[in-house]
């Protein structure tokens, strides 16, 4: 017998042998028919796997991001039977499951692929699903494997097997397909209900340019075509909220070739709203107690050799800037904070002057690779809300819960109200990842945990997804549409201090390492403006958005009128625009409901008689006629309920 433990930590006694299936149905034949993979002392098993010791067993459904893992991965096995089925000689290489679906890279020679293939593909790969297939690990020699793929003329398999250990190569087997694969599916084939083909791209293999381009066929599935269904229109109100799009129909933002490739332009609408953005958090900085820095573009290579920011991420930035001193180099800021340990280094403090926080919008610059670079999601210059709290270490948990209470009023303010916290940690199993010692990583780690259990939040430990010199704690926010992103994270670091030979004078008159909060709520302007774009569809708060109303004169004998109310609005602090062209009212409300502005003011004979507004809101909504200060009130009050004081 061995034991089983649960992870509500139950333990069950089973015969060794005994499967994750079997396990299940001993619980509820209800569980056993929902579970479709599972994991063994960390280790991903088939529902299937004969488990011949004690330990811990996880069950997935596909409510599990696990679970739906394992069915997109045992998808692309079926994708990738259909595809040999249908084009006879390909050679396959990898299909891994992603975020949201899987893909298989493909070398499909003479032939090419479009989406108007996609449905033959898919009417085959559902053909294939229907017969219930189970899927069957089994372990193969070295030898064979190599001898099988050989036969078949697949250099890529070929290649992954040599860089394989023999006694740890399995195959797995579904139908009449076999493939090269670690494991992690669900029992058959039979339980996808629902595939759909989403696109396609090129890709090197291993991701090496010089390698031979393979076509990678990007799909999704589902248990049920309902769900499908409601992905694809999640899809669509997706593209309809493009960050791209609305920011170019907005005038937000652009790019430009000749700049360069992941530097965007803020258009004039753009920079007011970052501006915006900038002093809403510098007035709730002033009041926790910031003080604002600023700090060059450039540093000394040696400031980046002392943080190890060099080391971690030199090769992989922009290259050394060379002066005509010889032997002199400088970088591009990739990091605010050795720029911020340098200010504190620049005068002695006491543990009376503690803590001290440094706060700056200051823009950094790193290498992204061409094909990673997405709007302003990922791009080469950005700016960050940065701030570093310099403070001992009994200040800390007083410091990092401030900090939270920051970012929450920030993600409030703004509509980011649905997030879990993540506490983000080292992964014990890899130590070359970070810098620093255990025993400062494990205070560290400790003082995150404890700030947020004692904020009430909730939040979840990621191992693994700690920065090199410190853990964080990372706000994961689920916008409109369901989609998880990162958005403000927290660091603790214990490492920049040492490495930069910070101090204070403490008490005892000796002298004392402070301890360095990093801070960033909206995390970079460019990717906050992108999310935020998405999450509201453009529609932003009306504390937030440049142009609060548009006046709309209807003809042009009311426009001294309208000049007269803009004055008025603006004496009100109501950002408005006149629409002065010579186009009918109904155009103008048109465009004005395109470029999303809250309130259009129509002024015409009626209104000029009566001082008076006819406002519409955007989406279509009839106000009324009313006067400027109701007008007026009526925007406060819509501002208060969304924008609170700190």
């Amino acid at each position: 017998m061995i034991d089983i433990t649960l992870p509500d930590g139950a333990v069950k006694k089973v015969p060794e042998g005994t499967t994750p299936m079997e396990v299940a149905k001993s619980i509820s034949e209800g569980l056993a028919r929902n579970v479709i993979s599972a994991k063994f002392n960390d280790t991903t098993v088939e529902t299937v796997t004969p488990l011949k010791e004690s330990g811990t067993l996880t069950l997935y459904t596909w409510k599990d991001d696990e679970g739906k893992k394992a069915f997109w991965h045992s998808t692309s096995h079926v994708v990738a039977q259909a595809l040999e089925e249908l084009y006879p000689g390909i050679k396959l290489t990898i299909g891994p499951a992603i975020e949201n679906g899987f893909y298989y890279d493909v070398d499909f020679g003479d032939e090419t692929i479009s989406e108007k293939d996609f449905p033959k593909i898919e009417k085959k790969a559902l053909e294939i699903a229907r017969g219930k297939h189970d899927y069957k690990m089994r372990s193969v020699s070295k030898a064979d494997a190599l001898s099988y793929y050989k036969e078949q003329g697949n250099e890529y398999k070929v290649e992954l097997i040599e860089n394989l250990d023999d006694g740890t190569i399995t195959f797995c087997d579904h139908s009449t397909f076999t493939d090269l694969c670690r494991g992690g599916h669900i029992p058959n084939t039979g339980i996808i209900k629902a595939i759909k083909l989403l696109s396609v791209a090129g890709a090197y293999w291993r991701g090496d340019e010089n390698n031979t381009q393979l076509t990678r066929v990007y799909g999704i599935s589902f248990p049920k075509q309902k769900e499908l269904t409601e992905y694809l229109q999640l899809l669509e109100e997706a593209k309809k909220r493009d960050h791209r799009k609305l920011g170019k129909e907005l005038e937000l933002f652009t790019f430009s070739q000749k700049v360069g490739q992941g530097l965007p332009l803020w258009l004039p609408n753009g920079a007011a709203l970052r501006e915006r953005l900038e002093q809403f958090l510098k007035k709730a900085q002033k009041k926790a107690g910031y003080e604002m820095v600023v700090t060059p573009h450039i540093g000394q290579k040696e400031l980046y050799v002392t943080s190890g920011h060099y080391a971690k991420y030199g090769e992989d930035s922009f290259q050394p800037i060379h002066t005509p001193k010889e032997d002199e180099e400088f970088l591009l800021k990739p990091m605010n904070c050795p720029h911020h340990c340098e200010i504190y280094n620049s005068q002695p403090f006491s543990y009376k002057d503690l803590p001290k926080r440094y706060a700056e919008f200051g823009t950094v610059y790193r290498y992204e690779q061409s094909g990673e670079l997405h709007g302003l999601t990922r791009v080469r210059g950005f700016t960050q809300d940065d701030a570093h709290i310099f403070c001992t270490t009994e200040q800390l948990n007083d410091e990092f819960k401030n900090v939270i209470d920051l970012t929450l009023y920030v993600l409030n303010s703004l509509g980011f109200d649905n997030f879990t916290a993540q506490v983000s940690v080292r992964d014990l199993d890899n130590p070359d990842k970070y810098i620093g010692n255990t025993d400062d990583w494990e205070k560290a780690e400790q003082a995150i945990i404890d700030a947020a259990e004692e904020k009430g939040l909730n939040y979840v430990v990621e191992s693994g997804e700690a920065a090199f010199y410190g853990p964080k704690l990372d706000f994961m926010i689920k916008d409109a549409l369901g989609r998880n992103w990162q958005l403000g994270t927290i660091q603790v670091d214990y490492i920049l201090p040492k490495r930069f030979d910070l101090t204070y004078k403490g008490s005892d008159n000796e002298l004392h390492r402070p301890v360095m909060i990093h801070r960033a709520p909206f995390g970079s302007m460019e990717r906050f403006v992108a999310l935020l774009l998405e999450h509201t569809g453009g529609n932003f708060p009306l504390w937030l958005i440049p142009t609060q109303a548009i006046v709309l004169p209807v003809s042009e004998k009311h426009e001294k009128y309208a000049e007269k109310v803009l004055n008025s609005l603006e004496n009100h602090e109501i950002r408005a625009l006149i629409d002065n062209r010579n186009e009918t009212v109904g155009k103008k409300i048109r465009e004005a409901e395109l470029k999303k502005i809250p309130f259009m003011i129509i002024v015409g004979e009626q209104e000029e008689a009566s001082a008076s507004l006819s406002v519409r809101r955007h989406g279509g909504e009839d106000l009324g006629s009313l006067s400027v200060d109701t007008f007026s009130d009526l925007v406060t009050t819509e501002i208060n309920s969304t924008l609170k004081s700190f």
